[in-house]
């Protein structure tokens, strides 16, 4: 909530002397449809709206229908379908229709990637062109808190003037921050701004309500109290569910004093509050206040599955493109569009908020694992394909491909052919000097450290002779029974006697720093939870574990903690290799029953308008505990395309009115006041982190109970969920974590192949993140995340030929020419100015191989 400005005060004083009192009492309203055919869209809705619209000509709508639901629409009532295009034809500031929300599946945005945001406006714009083709889409508003920070220079690049920050009739999920202003200029992290409407101060929760403001039928003292406070254009809003048979949805906005009059986005920003005061609002990503049914098994799968395919894709471009350009494979575009379609599908607010909802075996949570699964099937065919194309034949080569930006130098996994024996191998550098492997364990693959240049791939030749495997051990038993690891990078001890908890993480190589807090209650990876029905609090550390070794040097070590939390067998992986500072963590959890896990709530107690709810109670919850030895500890999260600071002094909440943003996206990371040393926690999938001054750096696990609208969030089976640390020094940004949380997401890829293949497609700047690759006919397209560097000019570097280089905007527009200088060993350098956080795609015209 931000204080009005001493000038605000003036100017609205004004505006009440001046302003005649019928005027004063005029307020607007966003009318329209939310919802498609994936969500609900009966048959009948094109023609009730055609209808509607016709018989109410004082009318206007906004829309944001699912685009897929147009082609039905034309099949099974063709004449409603061109009575509603040709009221859609005017586009005008004064037409009655607006296109609010065109993204593909009305995604929640805060919960994907960056790029995944940009496909769902990219894909969804195209189809709603094809249905209407003088479609402008100049504002962006949902019914659900469809929200992020980053949204400010999306929104701009995509040609959108405005947006609104309000969800007044469906908060189940969450709303925003409040402002005090009528109008602000919402700015981004990257600076970008967009003027929006946000929710007012004045626009309170509604009482007896977990679902919305008091904005969602312009009552008269929702509008009384923005004229007030010096709105002179006070606007509310409901998106009705397609379906709703109201529709004028406040009939002809007469209540009382108040006449309100319905208008589209684009006619109040553009005409009726165009001259009206705007504020800066610098809106941080914890201003997104939202909250699901976090650690439920179905959410976290449902997350996992949509991270898999996010992941995959992104992958799957990249090598295409290397494949294009080195082999002059032919580009895959339908099938990317259709691992894009299903993708983007799996990330519908409804998966996420509904999960239940659908018939048996047709749900939204079975509808995601459909989705995804053509995704990951499209994805695997594309990426087997451009590797064999980048190394055709019989296996003489181990090619290594990287699809990051940055150059790396990791243990890879090198699945052996059948034919090939693991004690007769040994691989040779570009130099022709061995390189140092392990076998694994059950001999069927090989181990090794692989150098690779960013977006790019290293050769490694195969030689029948000798032995692959090298003696040396990383993992010992002390005599007291508990286990050292020890790595260039760490020294770890693990107490089984602990439930396998580790006792202490050295860092080598940072002045031998200690991360763990040895005086915390909790213990370090402990997992500790209420079950409410099986006597309360259980934790790991209740129990002794078992130590099982089952990969140990020289590279490599793996050992599984073997223990039960509540009588339920769990094991924790841990992995650690030479050289890699991330700390690799996958927990298996072999449930039987479904047990109550978290604030309980009793059968028969939940009421839709209680503001209590079990579910948002994370202190009850099966966590992970990270005690961190580091004092006055600060707080950061990622976001897509942006890094926020936290400002919470807890992540803690138990009520509908006073929730909090505590989203898990991809990574978290503490670190001490000083900023001289921290450690990040990546997960696999978008959860929740708890956090507090007296409480530890914890991760969502498990919650099983009630969650909304009443229905039970159970325990089906075993869970499985992967996490990993990062000891390091300094911030964030200095210490390169958004880089080390993209090769996570996307690892290297060992296969073998007769040709080598050693290249670098392209190189860019540390601080620079590559978003996406892709190709428009014979135009590659690259986008760039800033995530450290501050506005400096950089160069980044295309091995290829093309004819021009120019910036654009996501919506094909062409910004700028960049200059390019063409370099003597081939390739090109572009000249690249952004700020942090900023994303720019760049446009190779023609490129080729040089």
């Amino acid at each position: 909530m931000k204080a009005i400005s001493p000038l605000r005060v003036i100017l609205v004083a004004l505006i009440a002397l001046i302003a005649p009192a019928a005027s004063a009492q005029t307020a607007y309203y966003i009318d329209g449809y939310h919802g498609g055919i994936w969500g609900h869209y009966p048959d009948w809705n094109t023609r009730f709206m055609a209808d509607m619209l016709k018989n109410n000509p004082n009318w206007k709508i906004n829309i944001e229908l699912e685009p897929e639901t147009w082609a039905r629409a034309k099949a099974v009532d063709p004449a409603a379908y061109a009575d509603f295009k040709a009221l859609f034809a005017c586009q005008s500031l004064n037409g009655r229709i607006e296109y609010v929300n065109p993204a593909y599946a009305q995604s929640y945005n805060y919960n994907i990637s960056g790029e995944s945001i940009i496909r769902q406006f990219s894909y969804g714009m195209k189809l709603v062109r094809e249905h209407f083709p003088t479609a402008v889409f100049t504002s962006y508003s949902s019914e659900e808190p469809c929200f992020t920070s980053a949204l400010p220079q999306i929104l701009t690049s995509f040609g959108i003037k405005y947006a609104s920050l309000k969800n007044p009739n469906t908060c189940w999920g969450g709303y925003t921050q409040s402002h005090s202003g009528e109008l602000v200029n919402w700015i981004g992290p990257d600076g970008s701004s967009i003027v929006t409407s946000p929710r007012y101060d004045v626009e309170k929760l509604s009482p007896k309500s977990t679902w919305q403001t008091i904005a969602w039928n312009n009552a008269p003292h929702y509008i009384n109290a923005a004229i007030a406070a010096g709105m002179p254009h006070p606007i509310g809003m409901t998106l009705q569910d397609a379906g709703w048979k109201e529709g004028p949805f406040i009939g002809s906005g007469q209540k009382g004093t108040i006449n309100s009059i319905y208008t589209t986005w684009r006619n109040y920003f553009g005409n009726i509050a165009k001259n009206d005061v705007r504020e800066d609002w610098r809106f941080s990503q914890e201003d997104v206040l939202v909250s699901l049914v976090w650690g439920s098994q179905v959410m976290q799968q449902i997350a996992q599955e949509v991270r898999v395919s996010e992941n995959k894709l992104v992958m799957a471009e990249k090598l295409a493109a290397m494949a294009k350009i080195y082999k002059g494979t032919p580009w895959p575009q339908a099938q990317l569009d259709s691992a894009w379609r299903t993708l983007l599908l799996s990330q519908h607010h409804d998966c996420w908020i509904v999960p239940y909802n659908g018939k048996p075996g047709d749900t939204w949570a079975d509808k995601v694992v459909k989705w995804t699964s053509n995704t990951n099937a499209i994805c695997d065919s594309i990426i087997n394909t451009s590797m064999r194309s980048l190394g055709k034949g019989k296996t003489r080569y181990v090619n290594v491909y990287n699809t990051t930006g940055s150059n790396r130098a990791e243990v890879v996994t090198f699945e052996l052919p059948p034919g090939v024996s693991p004690y007769g191998l040994v691989l040779l550098d570009a130099k022709g000097k061995p390189v140092s492997a392990q076998l694994s364990a059950d001999k069927a693959s090989v181990l090794f450290k692989a150098i690779v240049p960013g977006m790019g791939s290293a050769a490694y030749q195969l030689i029948l002779k000798n032995s692959a495997n090298r003696d040396g051990s990383l993992l010992k038993q002390l005599s007291d029974g508990r286990y050292l690891i020890e790595t260039d990078l760490y020294k770890v001890i693990i107490d089984p006697a602990k439930g396998g908890a580790i006792k202490s993480i050295i860092a080598k190589k940072l002045d031998g720093k200690e991360f763990i807090d040895q005086t915390n209650v909790r213990a370090f990876n402990e997992l500790r939870g209420n079950f409410y029905n099986d006597g309360g609090f259980k934790s790991t550390a209740d129990n002794p574990a078992k130590v099982v070794i089952l990969e140990n040097g020289p590279l490599l070590v793996k050992l599984a903690i073997k223990g039960t939390i509540n009588g339920t067998a769990y094991t924790q992986t841990l992995t650690l290799a030479q050289g890699q500072p991330r700390i690799d963590v996958t927990l298996h959890i072999d449930w039987k029953n479904n047990t109550g896990i978290g604030a309980a709530t009793p059968k028969g107690t939940y009421r839709l308008e209680n503001p209590l709810k079990a579910f948002y109670d994370d202190r009850e919850k099966l966590l992970a505990y990270f005690p961190l030895n580091l004092k006055d500890q600060k707080v950061y999260k990622n976001a897509p395309f942006d890094v926020t600071e936290s400002k919470l002094d807890n992540t803690f909440f138990t009520r509908w009115d006073s929730i909090k943003n505590n989203v898990l996206l991809n990574w978290v990371d503490v670190t001490d006041g000083d900023g001289k040393y921290g450690m990040a926690l990546f997960t696999d999938h978008t959860t929740n982190y708890a956090h507090g001054q007296d409480f530890p750096l914890a991760l969502d696990i498990q919650y099983a109970g009630m969650g909304l609208w009443n229905r039970d969030h159970s325990i089906t089976g075993p869970t499985t969920i992967h996490y990993a640390l990062l000891p390091h020094a300094g911030v964030w940004d200095k210490a390169g974590i958004e880089a080390e949380s993209r090769k996570w997401n996307e690892p290297l890829l060992a296969v073998a192949s007769a040709a080598a293949s050693a290249n670098s497609l392209l190189q860019v700047p540390p601080g620079y993140e590559i978003s996406a690759v892709n190709f428009e006919g014979n135009d590659m397209l690259v986008r760039l995340f800033n995530t450290g560097a501050g506005n400096v000019q950089s160069k980044v570097i295309f091995n290829l030929k093309a004819d021009k280089v120019e910036l654009v905007e996501l919506d094909g527009r062409v910004k700028a020419a960049l200059p390019i200088t063409r370099l003597k060993a081939g390739g090109l350098s572009a000249s690249l100015s952004m700020p942090k956080f900023g994303i720019r795609t760049v446009r190779l015209v023609n490129a080729r191989k040089q």
